[in-house]
């Protein structure tokens, strides 16, 4: 079963389409994991889960940041999409083969306009590693899929920054230095809770 999902994994590796250019947000695949399940709650708090009274276990984090065209515009009304593994590193999934606990109180998924200024924020936890296949770890990282009409749909990973699986990673590891920097969030304020990502999308 467990070898079966690796095999299945390993096909994801390869998108159809181009990388973007550098000046935009580089794209990578969606993964095995994009959430099928149906559910109500998908605001930007992914800590509470409504009708649940505990909090999401693992470390708070949050993420904000800005949606732009290449020519620096802001883009307003994208909808801006993350999912994740909760801090154990298993998907609110039915086919994630990872042992790893899930966590009822993590909502997993959200969505979320962003706003005049191209803005978007993410309250949610930080994502726990996961076995990828033989030797491989995937490290912390959260999906973003970013749609507005007369843009490129962006598919991407977001990471987080001096995390030591980065420099395994095998689809990290496939963009150049530059695309890297690009998928790589920044800390904000010296604090390792808060993080800023700037999305940079292509039009159609």
């Amino acid at each position: 079963m467990v070898s079966g999902f690796f095999g299945g994994f390993t096909s994801w590796l390869y998108p159809s389409h181009a990388v973007a250019e550098d000046r935009t947000t580089p794209h990578e695949i969606e993964g095995p994991f994009y959430p099928v399940m149906p559910q109500k709650d998908k605001d930007f708090d992914l800590t509470h889960v409504t009708g649940r009274r505990g909090p999401a276990k693992g470390k708070d984090i949050w993420i904000t940041g800005e949606v732009y065209d290449s020519a620096g515009n802001p883009v307003e009304d994208a909808m801006v999409e993350i999912w994740q593994a909760n801090a154990e590193g298993r998907y609110n999934h039915p086919h994630d083969p990872n042992p790893a606990p899930r966590d009822q109180n993590f909502q997993g998924w959200a969505i979320v306009p962003s706003g005049t200024a191209g803005g978007f924020r993410f309250h949610t936890v930080m994502p726990g590693s996961y076995p990828a296949g033989p030797g491989w770890e995937r490290p912390p990282h959260i999906h973003f899929k970013v749609m507005k009409r007369g843009f490129v749909e962006l598919i991407t990973q977001m990471y987080f920054p001096g995390h030591p699986l980065n420099e395994t990673d095998r689809l990290l590891q496939r963009k150049t230095d530059a695309e890297q920097k690009l998928m790589i969030a920044e800390v904000l304020r010296e604090r390792d809770s808060d993080f800023h990502y700037r999305i940079v999308l292509e039009r159609a």
